[in-house]
């Protein structure tokens, strides 16, 4: 939220200066994310009346314009703003002054004519981004004077991020009560007196579903100039607030916002038909809104109707059927209350996001509503001319919220902070925020104030004291604790070292979030997904994942599209599943890779990754775990991988994880140009591990003995060497695969695989028999499982 230091000073003002109230703003927890100073570098920048503007001769976009500054004597100017006419008061550059982006005005000629300054638009001036018009100024502003005096300027204004839980703070008023319990500086008083009724026209209201909506006040003003204009101390506000102002009746429900924290609506009076309902919508229901967007609502929506039906989405935005307009005389102001649990997320329901919707999702003051529309008549009647009517505030007080008495203990307190607080200190602090203070013998009884929806408990209260009194306050003191080593296990490996093996082989680290798509969910899993968010961020984000593949292909794809042509990424997270009352999380560890398998060099070729880079990659993390004999990969089917790249990892005989290629449908719809290669294990079944059993080392030779059999494609590699292995273990000591041979000799369907086996004994050295009768064993399984034929 933006605020102007001059608005904040009207309500309370302390002996600080703007960064030393910036700093204190921070302290009390509304993080100042940045101070900007309006209007120090257009002090030179004067106000001037267009005497009279003609057509250029040369250009129909361009009018010659005859200026005066105040200075006597009138100035030629050629302006290309379409909105430029005889008798507007504007701002005035003359020559040699400097505008904010640093240009000096010149004389120049264009099109033949010399121009000798400029009137100046708000992007121009720094005072706003519109920049298809000069700003037009009150006719009441005096010609040559200075335009920030004029203004009100320089201005200082601050950049609040405020938390989602001071729904109070999200006005001047509730700003300036921090301020003022902070500093001791006295507070403007909030009430706001009554407009007189001067006629006894009224709205009527009915509150037919009290707990959607338990308060409506509301105000007919009839007869208001509808050629008024709001005055610039008005429109200055909003648009230092980040506000644009549109007209007195819509410029006043904002400023009144902005001030107080109560969201007004303005009916065109004339335009409502019958009692003013605000019920639950009915299925099949759509309004149109005052964006002229047709909106289907749904039945959990709170509406304002009247007899012809939905005239607005309650506490999000009004209807276009009875909005304020140019013509309107007769007005009727609303202030609602709109409970906290009604409105939570129905905005972002309709893809919608608006300063009313943000304010009662927060919370408003159940007390304010009469105050606003008293306020907001007040301004109208000044501005606008008009009579009032009486206000008409109904309520049902069993559904108005509630404050109950909260206790506060003196020992709760000093043992919490670790400090003890005076209480004099204590109940000046509360009684700064506006709450009831009654002294007990071992504390006080606390009474929260109405717009005090974050207080409901002793350790509320605590906080409360100890962000008034200041954190910086606390004096640090060290403390001694005991830090037990802890016990060091061997029976799993830590994922620390996971993670800086995948470091090592050039992968980086990602994290992306745990709610993902429903779709993206199902097309890398193949499951609907019955961990649904009943309240998501937004559709994107409406299931719990069962993959950590759909947002690490996501990020793949941004990387890529953004020229990335090499990316490995790599996630240590937890995976979903299960039901929303019975579900699992499971850690899992998931990369991928695609692109050039090596960073460009000279020194070598780059090829494209394929299948057995990722592999090698899993084998690395698989070796810190366990043996090269427990692993084994088997081909299988996955919804997100291509048939025939794809295959599940095995150990012993539990499956652990799934490694292979995307999906070619799949790389489409993410825009990737390039194959990519996926694995995903459950880290727990994966880096279990078993203590080291150390052996000694033979100091007898090995011997090698080298084959190479025939056997048929679909003989897989591991299957080859399990039987290799088995024909003698006690002896056979390694098996590695060194050569495959497709080609000429070999018949269609089949291929050539070159073995060498390592043969060695602990107690004797081997001799050519005993690797003979190993290559037989060996030669003779092949043939028996595989029908493997020895190649000559």
């Amino acid at each position: 939220m933006k605020i102007a230091e001059s608005w904040l000073r009207e309500w309370v003002s302390p002996d600080l200066d703007t960064e030393e109230l910036g700093h204190q703003l921070t302290m009390l927890g509304h993080e100042v994310d940045g101070i900007e100073f309006a209007g120090d570098d257009i002090a030179d920048i004067v106000i001037a009346e267009v005497v009279s503007a003609s057509k250029h001769p040369d250009a129909d976009k361009l009018s010659l314009c005859k200026v005066d500054d105040g200075s006597g004597e009138l100035i030629d100017v050629v302006c290309g703003a379409p909105n430029v006419v005889q008798g507007m008061k504007v701002p005035f550059a003359r020559l040699g002054v400097k505008l904010p982006d640093g240009t000096e005005l010149r004389k120049v000629k264009i099109r033949g004519i010399t121009s000798y300054g400029m009137l100046c638009s708000a992007v121009e001036i720094g005072l706003g981004n519109e920049s298809d018009g000069i700003v037009s100024l009150p006719l009441d502003a005096k010609v040559g004077s200075s335009l920030i005096e004029f203004l009100g300027l320089p201005d200082a204004i601050f950049d609040l991020d405020l938390t989602p839980n001071r729904g109070d703070c999200f006005s001047v008023l509730g700003i300036a009560r921090d301020v003022s319990a902070l500093t001791g500086t006295d507070l403007k008083d909030s009430s706001v007196m009554a407009v007189v009724a001067t006629i006894e026209d009224t709205q009527p209201v009915e509150l037919v579903e009290p707990v959607g909506c338990p308060r409506f006040a509301g105000r007919v003003v009839r007869g208001i100039d509808a050629a008024a204009k709001s005055p610039i101390w008005i429109t200055e506000r909003l648009r230092r607030s980040g506000l644009r102002a549109i007209s007195p009746v819509v410029d006043i429900t904002n400023f009144v916002m902005l001030e107080l924290g109560q969201p007004l609506h303005a009916y065109d009076f004339s335009l409502l038909q019958g009692p003013i309902r605000p019920r639950m919508a009915k299925a099949g229901e759509s309004v149109t809104l005052l964006d002229e967007k047709i909106v289907e609502l749904n039945d959990d929506t709170m509406v304002v109707t009247d007899d012809s039906g939905p005239i607005g989405i309650a506490g999000i935005m009004g209807g276009l059927t009875t909005a304020v307009t140019d013509s309107t005389t007769d007005v009727f102001f609303e202030a609602a209350l709109w409970p906290q649990d009604v409105m939570a997320g129905r905005a972002r329901t309709y893809g919608m996001h608006t300063d009313a919707s943000m304010r009662f999702e927060r919370g408003v003051d159940p007390a304010g509503q009469a105050r606003a529309i008293e306020r907001a008549t007040e301004l109208l009647i000044e501005i606008a001319g008009g009579a009032a009517g009486p206000l008409c505030d109904a309520s049902v007080a069993e559904f108005m919220p509630t404050r109950s008495d909260i206790t506060l203990r003196r020992d709760q307190l000093s043992r919490l902070l670790g400090v003890t607080i005076d209480d004099t200190e204590i109940e000046r602090i509360l009684s700064g925020l506006t709450m009831t203070v009654v002294a007990i013998s071992d504390g006080w009884i606390v009474s929260p104030p109405s717009h005090r929806f974050d207080i409901a408990i002793e350790a509320d209260l605590i906080e409360e004291v100890v962000r008034i009194h200041g954190y910086d306050s606390i004096p640090e003191t060290t403390s001694f604790s005991q830090a037990p080593l802890q016990t060091v296990t061997e029976s799993k490996v830590d994922l620390e070292q996971v993670a800086t093996t995948l470091v090592a082989r050039d992968y980086q680290e990602v994290v992306t979030y745990s709610f993902i798509n429903a779709d993206a969910n199902r097309i890398f899993t193949g499951i609907d997904s019955e961990l649904v968010l009943s309240n998501p961020i937004s559709l994107e984000m409406s299931v719990m994942r069962a993959s950590l593949w759909p947002g690490m292909v996501a990020a793949a794809a941004s990387n890529s599209a953004r020229q990335q042509d090499r990316i490995r990424l790599f996630e240590i997270s937890k995976s979903f599943h299960g039901k929303v009352t019975e579900h699992t999380e499971v850690v899992r560890i998931a990369g991928l890779a695609t692109g050039p398998n090596q960073p460009e060099q000279w020194g070598a070729t780059p090829e494209a990754v394929d299948f057995f880079d990722i592999k090698s990659d899993v084998e690395a993390i698989l070796t810190l775990a366990c043996g090269d004999n427990e692993i084994s990969f088997r081909a299988t089917e996955h919804p997100a991988l291509q048939l025939g790249q794809s295959a599940e990892v095995i150990r012993g005989e539990v499956v652990i994880g799934i490694i292979g290629k995307l999906h070619p449908k799949i790389a489409k719809t993410y825009d990737l140009k390039r194959a990519m290669y996926l694995f995903e294990f459950d880290a727990e079944k994966m880096l279990t591990t078993t203590t080291p059993i150390a052996a000694s080392i033979s100091k007898f030779p090995a011997i090698r003995r080298d084959i190479s059999v025939i056997v048929d494609d679909e003989v897989s590699v591991d299957e080859l060497l399990a039987a290799v292995a088995a024909s003698s273990p006690a002896l056979i000591q390694g098996v590695k695969v060194f050569d495959i041979y497709k080609g000429a000799g070999i018949e269609a369907g089949r291929k050539s695989i070159a073995i060498g086996l390592i043969l060695q004994e602990t107690s004797r050295t081997l001799t050519d028999d005993d690797a003979d009768e190993v290559m037989a064993v060996a030669l003779k399984n092949l043939h028996d499982q595989f029908k493997g034929e020895l190649r000559d």
